[in-house]
């Protein structure tokens, strides 16, 4: 793993305007490049990733294949790797999360970092469904610049902070399953960006003009949002 300083300045969502509200309840590397700021030096020596899971991370991602999209897995390589940027710590990986048609662990784990909840450290396994659903999205937009990172995953503590404060926060949220993100991408319309997330027929989609930025998640097929 390669690290160098980026000059991003770290921003919190209320000071950009990201607010915390969804409505994504669903009603019951091999290769990679890391950027960090300075000041998130702490991202990388606090090792929140547990042994037992890690491994068996490993032990599985080395052996299962990824189910496809059903609508875009004859356009989709068997090695597919994701560039994200998160727009609350200054973070950029590029990392390969399949190779040959095998998930791959190594890349796994870079992304789930990145996807973390960046409140409170916590990494959680994402669903690597949803690392499909954006390789897909950023493909079917041609686009070369990394996904802009709002929110990945969510802690129970998060969200219920968030929930205790908004009635917009979903109680149940997919975000705590790892399988939702908040997203936007630079130098694409978001309502163009909506309209290819939504014929994916992936999951939920939400959109939210006002604030600039897309939810997507791999729970059922739904939508909402203006």
């Amino acid at each position: 793993m390669q690290i160098v300083n980026d000059p991003f300045v770290t921003r919190r969502a209320e000071s950009n305007g990201f607010p915390e509200r969804f409505a994504d309840e669903e009603g019951t590397c091999g290769s990679m490049h890391l950027k960090t700021h300075p000041a998130l030096g702490w991202a990388l020596s606090r090792r929140r990733f547990v042994t037992a899971a890690a491994a068996g991370v490993a032990a599985f991602a080395t052996t299962t294949l990824l189910p496809d999209l059903a609508l875009a897995a004859k356009d989709l390589p068997a090695t597919r790797s994701l560039a994200v940027r998160s727009l609350h710590t200054g973070e950029e990986v590029q990392a390969t999360y399949l190779r040959d048609g095998r998930l791959h662990a190594e890349g796994l784990q870079v992304l789930n970092h990145v996807l973390r909840d960046w409140r409170s450290g916590e990494v959680w396994e994402m669903d690597p469904k949803l690392f499909d659903l954006l390789y897909a999205l950023r493909k079917g937009m041609d686009s070369k610049q990394p996904v802009e990172l709002i929110s990945g995953y969510r802690s129970p503590k998060t969200n219920a902070s968030l929930a205790s404060s908004s009635n917009g926060v979903a109680k149940r949220s997919l975000h705590m399953q790892g399988k939702a993100t908040d997203i936007r991408l630079p130098e694409r319309d978001l309502k163009a960006l909506h309209k290819a997330a939504l014929s994916l027929q992936a999951g939920g989609v939400g959109l939210y003009s006002k604030s600039g930025f897309l939810h997507v998640d791999t729970g059922r097929v739904r939508q909402w949002g203006a």
